[in-house]
This record gives C-alpha cells, structure tokens and sequence, in this order.
C-alpha cells in the first residue's frame, strides 16, 4: 500500500446539500413488492475486501457488492471483471462525492487505514449513504463524534465494523451472562494477539495512519470481550505496555495488558499483541465457567462451559454481519454495533494510553450505564 495514496489532502464536497438516504424498491415474480438487496461499495480493497468482505457479499442474503473505491486502477479493473461491477459504480479518492448521485449504492463500508475512517465516514454521510466503518471506529473520541454527527445530520443509519457481534458463539456468551445460566460473573480474561513477521513499512505499523499499534488493532476485540462477557461497561482500568522488539516496532505499541473494574465487583484482565499468538475469552461466575478458545479469528469459533460444549455451524461473520446491519435499516431491527459503540471503545482506547503514560495509573471512566450495550 502506497503510503501517499492516503495521506494526500481531499476535498469534502463542494455543495453542503445533505441528501435524505434512498432505497430503492423491485417487483417480485409474483407481481408483490419487495426490497431488493441493498447495494454495497467497499472504500479500500486490501486484503480485507478481498478475502472477506467481497466473498461475504456473495453469500448475504440482504445486500449486495455494488460499487468500489480504490485509488489503484489495476485493482478496480480487476475487481471489474471478477465481480461485473459496471464502470459507473467505481470510483476514486478524489471523486468520491460523487457517489452521491449514484442510486444503486446504499451502503458505503470504509475499509481504510485507521487515520482515514473519519473522514470518508463523514462523506458518505454527507452523500446520503448509510455507512459501515471498520473497527476502529476512528483514533479519537473526538473523530467518533464526528462521525455520529455527521451521520445524524444526514439521517443515516451507523455502524461500526464488529463482525463478532453478529456471531452466534459471542451471543451465545451474551446469553449467558444475560439469563445467569452460572449466576453472577467474577472475572473475565480475553486475549487478542497474533505475531507479526511481515513488511515493516505495512500501515498497521505507521502511527500516522493506524493510530496505534495492538491495541487498535486487535486490543478492540479483547475490550469487547470483557464488556459483553459481564454485560457492563468498566468504570476503571489501569494498564502498562511492553516491547521485544523495538526494532520492529519502532512506531507503534507491540503488547498491551490492561486490568478493568466493573460495577458490582466483576474484574477483568486483557492482553493484545503484535509478537504472541493468543485468541481466548474466559469468564468465571459463581456457580460455572465460560470459555471461547478460539474467540476471535474468522472462524470457526469454539466454545464450551462448566457444563459441557458450546456447538454451532458455521457462517461467514462479515455476511451475518452485514445482513444484520441492511436488516436494521430495512425492518429497524437493533443495530448490533451502533456507533455508540464505536465511540465507548475509544474512550477506553485514550483511557488505556494514558494510564501507560502515568505509570500504570488506574484511570476512572465514565460511561453512560448501558452506553454501548446491546443487551439482545
């Protein structure tokens, strides 16, 4: 990835005309109206719009891939011909606005380095596009409400790339802790972390364009979690930062652990890495015990508990993910990650940094009760 691809400066729209978000409609064979699938346009075709995202949208059953972004051209001609994609629905950097005009587009899902989020998030706002933006939701709290605000300026529909919440084993877990299948939770440990061996020029490695290092990477992942694993939001964390390999990890945090207090005495501990494979979420209640192992790669998942194992088939998460996201806009069911989500991880992202910045400090929080909950 060409680093000046994405660090040059774009306009944001001339006019300032919002938009009203559109759906279109289609007849069916029987002669019934009916909702056609939702058009997607995937800003950023890495590795994760072509290896998940894309195959994902074949499968969906609620949307559709119906537009790219890209500022390569060889990318864009090749996704043309694997996917049928019509040159008018593809687009560049510089003339994305445009994708205002385009009525078969519905879903704008910002697929870009971290630094860049906010901005196309914003834009597709103002494009009357409801927007997906991949996790993180932006590198600031300050960004996260940007992004809301432009999204409720235009009356678009917001949600935050979190694959996992859609995820029948995480919302088996949620289950759980919700009904009180092994009474009150005591402790949880979630880990997040995989060895990286690759270019040292990658992005994920650029603090100017990830924003940080494991922790925004993977680190969101154990924080969610922690929270959905006892179905409250912390109201303290401490934390402290580690390196092996400075030489490699010149520009971003390489491991972070973080310990959380939560109402009612629950205490939590994660770990995220750029240089240890882990993947586990446990959880500890009064009368039982959780545990996924794997927790958070692609799948397939893997559960069980004090009473035995936790089995189901698998699916695509980015398809269920992205079905459930076109469901809560066509039929206004919950929006599994909303915004708010997006917004309350950061403010625990900038909670964790600063406590590493004073020495491992407990830092309070002050999170709304329920913010950023979705107890279904």
């Amino acid at each position: 990835m060409d680093r000046r691809n994405f660090t040059g400066k774009m306009a944001l729209g001339a006019s300032g005309a919002l938009m009203a978000p559109h759906l279109s409609w289609a007849c069916a064979p029987n002669g019934n109206t009916a909702q056609r699938k939702l058009g997607v346009a995937l800003v950023g075709l890495g590795s994760y719009s072509t290896y998940q995202l894309a195959p994902a949208l074949e499968q969906t059953q609620w949307c559709r891939l119906a537009g790219i972004v890209t500022g390569t051209p060889s990318k864009a001609a090749k996704w043309r011909e694997q996917y049928g994609i019509d040159p008018s629905h593809i687009y560049n950097y510089e003339n994305f606005d445009a994708i205002a005009q385009d009525d078969s587009i519905d879903i704008v899902y910002v697929v870009l380095p971290n630094s860049m989020h906010a901005e196309f998030a914003i834009r597709a706002a103002k494009a009357g596009k409801h927007v997906i933006c991949e996790k993180p939701m932006a590198v600031s709290v300050a960004e996260c409400d940007a992004i809301i605000a432009a999204c409720e300026t235009a009356g678009v529909k917001l949600s935050v790339g979190y694959r996992l919440q859609s995820e029948p084993y995480t919302r088996e877990i949620k289950r759980l802790v919700r009904e009180k299948t092994f009474g009150d939770v005591l402790f949880i440990s979630a880990d997040a972390a995989y060895v990286s061996r690759g270019n040292p020029d990658q992005w994920r490695l650029n603090r100017e364009l990830s924003g940080g290092g494991a922790l925004l990477n993977m680190g969101v992942y154990s924080i969610q979690s922690c929270i959905y694993s006892c179905g409250k939001n912390p109201i303290g964390v401490s934390a402290q930062e580690f390196s092996t390999r400075p030489e490699y990890f010149k520009d971003t945090d390489e491991t972070i652990t973080a310990q959380f207090t939560f109402p009612g005495g629950v205490v939590g501990q994660m770990m995220t890495s750029h240089n240890a494979n882990a993947n586990r979420l446990y959880g500890s209640c009064t009368s039982g015990w959780f545990e996924l192992q794997p927790a958070n790669n692609y799948g397939p998942l893997s559960g069980r508990t004090s009473e035995g194992p936790i089995e189901f088939p698998h699916e695509s998460q980015q398809k269920l993910q992205m079905d459930d996201f076109a469901r809560h806009i066509l039929e206004g069911t919950p929006n599994r990650a909303p915004g708010e989500m997006g917004r309350r991880d950061m403010v625990i992202v900038e909670a964790i940094y600063r406590s590493i910045r004073e020495g491992g400090r407990q830092i309070a929080l002050d999170l709304p009760e329920g913010y950023g909950i979705l107890q279904e």
